[in-house]
């Protein structure tokens, strides 16, 4: 009987040690959200294949013959890699957190084009150098807003004066204009962590 076909763009949001001949990934897909993925480990004599890495976007022919717990790679074309990511640890960091935090959660299907959107511009602007701190803090923002949550009515209101006058520079300019101190960048990423637990379905942990 055969597979169950299946034609998507994604990311790679992790990957585990390989077993045997397979290399497992999960990736988030704007038209079917989470996914398991398996690609066979190319033999070093075959140089044609495209094995996936963290953080990659990829176009991706699958075959599931499982009803779609798990999917095999037939067929990958690369679309976006970010080989930089990796040259500073704190720019890591931030982009394995945002990875995470979208493996972790489950995301609805009508936030799912904005979620991806989310991370193609996050994992762009932190491979051309972009402080990860505030790359980090304006991308849980606004996966939260996106996930409905009203952090404008509640989150914001809460903070201090001071705070509310370096929150909304933050979020609202261009990252080439940002000079916020990266304490008080910490800390107000340390603030909206503590009221999504507090106040949301969010996943952080």
């Amino acid at each position: 009987m055969p597979g169950l076909p299946l034609q998507t763009d994604a990311f790679v949001l992790s990957k585990r040690p390989p077993a045997d001949t397979f290399q497992t990934f999960n990736v988030f897909s704007a038209e079917h959200g989470a996914l398991l993925i398996l690609q066979r480990l190319a033999k070093k004599s075959a140089g044609t294949a495209v094995a996936l890495d963290l953080f990659d976007e990829a176009s991706l022919l699958l075959e599931s013959s499982n009803q779609g717990r798990t999917w095999f790679v037939k067929e990958t074309r690369l679309v976006t890699r970010h080989p930089d990511l990796g040259r500073s640890y704190e720019t890591l960091v931030a982009a394995s957190a945002l990875a995470s935090l979208v493996a972790r959660n489950p995301v609805p299907e009508e936030s799912r084009l904005a979620v991806a959107s989310l991370l193609r511009t996050a994992l762009a602007a932190l491979a051309t150098g972009a402080r990860p701190d505030i790359v980090y803090l304006k991308s849980l923002y606004c996966f939260a807003r996106d996930e409905g949550y009203p952090l404008k009515q509640q989150w914001f209101p809460l903070l201090p004066a001071a705070d509310r006058a370096t929150v909304a520079p933050l979020l609202n300019r261009p990252l080439s204009d940002q000079t916020a101190p990266p304490a008080v960048v910490h800390a107000l990423q340390r603030d909206l962590e503590n009221y999504l637990r507090g106040h949301t379905d969010i996943l952080l942990d």
